[in-house]
């Protein structure tokens, strides 16, 4: 038994809480830990059940074994205190593997560690205390179900880079969390985002993978600085009043000997060779139906939340963790599903207001749903489906779309099953894809920006919480590369650029400060088709609405300009046009409406008010619905009688 504190309360640590998968704190066990308040003195314990021995190597001992053989206490767990070791050194352990192998392995608990292609861990204090300011935010932080929600997806090491340097100079090709937070948070308000999204940070070794083929999970990578920096970066957001939602793989890592591959000289961590061991990108799966696998990934978890201050983590690859290698058709992966359900309650209940986010491309029911109603416990899921309906609609040529004109208005048949947010993430813009402006259909430039101005206003009036990634914003040709950073020139120097980086910023504005847009996202009588089905001229027409606010949203995805196009309405009422994606400050030829409309007493479909309305080539209206008042009726005197 170890007793552990944190945040006020004291926990008691167990091997069988362990074995159990019910562990969350398993790094305040596990690791390298000062015993005094002055950084001398570490105390080291490793779990390495089929090991023969486990000895401590490092910069106190000249990295020779057998100085500091480790002692096997409960469970296999090897234990070892080192008076002379201090904080800032570098370890690893050397074990003495079933089968006679001797591999030199980095802490896979390490806080910290070098920066590639070197791998040992650092000895690290790991002190949150010292360093957060943020008790209000954390007190008033929300899951956002009924607030917006508008996130700003990014990778650290490419957002800006330092000038003049190369990958050749190492660690000086990227800016620190110290360097990169006050220019990021300023862009970010500037932009009305309400979150960041960091993409992975957890230790990785190879740039290409973004740090989604993890080494070390529970050190911050070296890349961008310390882990205190780290923290400074988080609460630096949260004085701005930005979230900081972390990205993670919690299904998969590296196969690099010197990280958790046959720890031990067995299959620890992993699947024993078979067809499920490995991933489809030449990683290895996490076994979790071990106890102590489950236990390693929640304290992973709860270790960002506790010790980062993170306010939530977007969870990658979750389909690969439901169904047998991601494969609906070798079936649910029984054991996986009731890890996501364990460590999701766990979390939830133990960290205030935490958002848990699934990438999870299939149709598994009730990713969102609570634990006790017989779902995964997920916050939030991506809406893939939305996503490769969209783009693939906005590829068509619109002689054609029609045809396919159930590719934009599908998504609200399934909407509310699950809790979604609409992702145009990194992984729609690299490898050959395309990026976002370039997927439009048509060579022709203006066009182009047309369309992905609707299809951003679109995006942005749809229900649901929003994800762009890095650069989306700038309507960039260029696919992200990790190399290079954002492709800032073009609004300076290119006017199609700079007028749809204020169409995006002030689109943004517009659906973060009013309620109809994001109050009942997931509420049925928050949205409200007016037609779907004009698969002839090619436009969508609906309302998003909350008590006391009403917008109506007019989609033309045509190249053609429509002068009279009637809509239907519910009430007698005045339609304002509060934002035109046609509006020659964002680049259109400014075919508007730049009066009130108002309705007539005239049935269109099933509509018994409507209006006319203009719409632009590719040009989507947002109106604002003032309903006029009708008159009271006078109440009739009755006569008294005696």
């Amino acid at each position: 038994m170890f007793i552990t504190s944190g945040d006020g309360e004291m926990a008691v640590f167990t091997m069988d809480k362990y074995y159990s998968g019910t562990c969350c704190d398993a790094y305040k066990y596990f690791g390298a830990h000062p015993v005094s308040d002055d950084d001398s003195g570490i105390l080291f314990r490793v779990y390495a059940p089929a090991a023969q021995g486990v000895d401590v190597i490092g910069e106190f001992n000249g990295w020779n074994g057998g100085y500091h053989p480790m002692n096997r206490i409960d469970g296999g767990v090897y234990e070892l205190c080192i008076p002379e070791a201090r904080v800032g050194q570098l370890y690893k352990f050397r074990v003495y593997q079933q089968g006679g192998t001797v591999v030199d392995k980095s802490d896979p608990y390490a806080f910290y560690s070098e920066l590639r292609p070197d791998t040992a861990s650092i000895i690290t204090r790991i002190s949150p205390e010292r360093v957060f300011h943020d008790a209000e935010w954390m007190t008033k932080r929300s899951k956002c179900y009924d607030k917006p929600l508008n996130i700003y997806e990014m990778h650290m090491g490419s957002w800006k880079k330092p000038q003049g340097k190369s990958p050749a100079d190492g660690k000086a090709q990227w800016f620190s969390y110290d360097e990169v937070a006050d220019d990021l948070i300023r862009y970010v308000k500037e932009n009305n985002f309400t979150h960041i999204e960091v993409m992975p940070l957890a230790e990785f070794p190879f740039d290409g993978s973004w740090g989604y083929q993890a080494s070390q999970y529970y050190s911050a990578t070296s890349r961008y600085g310390t882990p205190e920096q780290l923290m400074r970066f988080v609460d630096k957001c949260h004085t701005a009043g930005i979230g900081v939602i972390i990205d993670f793989a919690f299904v998969h890592f590296v196969k690099d000997n010197y990280s958790l591959a046959k720890f031990d000289g067995t299959y620890l961590y992993e699947y024993p060779p078979s067809d499920v061991n490995q991933s489809e990108w030449g990683t290895y799966n996490f076994n979790v139906s071990r106890g102590e696998v489950q236990s390693f990934l929640i304290s992973c978890a709860a270790f960002w939340l506790d010790a980062y201050h993170f306010d939530g983590i977007r969870m990658d690859a979750i389909n690969n963790g439901i169904y047998w290698m991601g494969n609906k058709d070798r079936g649910v992966n029984d054991r996986s599903v009731e890890f996501f359900k364990k460590m999701n309650s766990i979390l939830d209940s133990k960290f205030h207001n935490i958002m848990l986010i699934a990438e999870d491309s299939s149709d598994y029911p009730g990713v969102t749903k609570p634990v006790d109603e017989g779902g995964l416990g997920f916050d939030y899921k991506w809406d893939m489906g939305w996503m490769n309906d969209t783009l693939e609609y906005l590829k068509i040529d619109p002689l054609f779309r029609k045809g396919s004109h159930n590719k934009i208005n599908w998504s609200m048949a399934y909407f509310y099953y699950e809790r979604f947010i609409l992702p145009l993430s990194h992984d729609e813009v690299v490898h050959g894809k395309a990026t976002v402006v370039q997927k439009m259909w048509g060579g022709d430039y203006a066009n182009k920006f047309a369309q992905v101005r609707t299809l951003y206003a679109y995006m942005f009036t749809h229900p649901g919480k929003k994800l762009n990634f890095m650069g989306n914003e700038l309507g960039m040709f260029r696919e992200w590369d990790e190399t290079k950073e954002l492709d800032w020139f073009l609004i300076n120097d290119y006017e199609m650029h700079r007028c749809f980086h204020r169409f995006f910023r002030e689109l943004g504005a517009l659906t973060t400060q009013n309620p109809a847009f994001y109050e009942k996202d997931y509420e049925e009588d928050g949205f409200l088709w007016i037609d779907a089905d004009d698969g002839d001229n090619n436009v969508y027409s609906y309302y998003r609405m909350t008590d006391g606010q009403k917008y109506v949203i007019v989609c033309n995805m045509a190249p053609v300009c429509r002068e009279n196009y009637r809509i239907g309405l519910k009430d007698a009422c005045t339609l304002t046009e509060v934002l035109n994606t046609d509006f020659e400050i964002y680049g259109g030829k400014g075919i508007t409406n730049a009066y009130p409309v108002k309705s007539e007493p005239v049935p269109h479909k099933q509509w018994l008010n409507s209006a006319e309305i203009r719409l632009a080539p590719f040009g989507t209206c947002i109106f604002e619905v003032k309903e006029e008042l009708k008159p009271k009726k006078k109440k009739s005197k009755k006569l008294i009688t005696p």
